[in-house]
């Protein structure tokens, strides 16, 4: 890939990450790239391991996250606060990525980040598509 490329690809990555809440689409994108649709998906894939729309469901479902340990917002409001449209599409989502649902995560103590600096809890509660930093208990 050429460092151009790169460049414009983070450009769009950026986009996702500072403006997660409002309604982005695969042509929004791909315009903050300079490229077609069809081509920056492709290409977004080959750069970051994953496709832009997963991108920013991981970027929504890791705020939703900070929303929810707080405890001062139903998950109806995090949900719309994050920018998701559909609370069965949030939920599904939530559940696929953290391995629980929203309703059962505000529910948890959450105490165990409270010292922790906010730039490491996010690190160590950042939601995983791939599932490495999920292990089985030792039967």
């Amino acid at each position: 890939m050429k460092p151009e490329e790169l460049k414009h690809l983070r450009r769009a990555r950026d986009l996702i990450d500072r403006e997660y809440a409002r309604p982005l689409d695969v042509p929004a994108l791909a315009r903050a790239a300079y490229m077609s649709p069809a081509h920056f998906s492709r290409q977004f894939r080959a750069a970051y391991g994953e496709s832009p729309y997963s991108y920013l469901m991981t970027r929504r479902i890791e705020r939703a996250k900070t929303l929810l340990r707080r405890g001062d917002m139903s998950v109806t409001d995090v949900c719309m606060a994050v920018g998701c449209t559909s609370l069965g599409s949030f939920s599904t989502r939530f559940t696929e990525l953290v391995g629980e649902s929203p309703s059962a995560y505000r529910a948890r103590n959450h105490d165990e980040l409270a010292p922790i600096p906010g730039c490491w809890a996010k690190l160590v509660t950042r939601p995983s598509r791939f599932r490495e930093a999920q292990v089985s208990p030792a039967s």
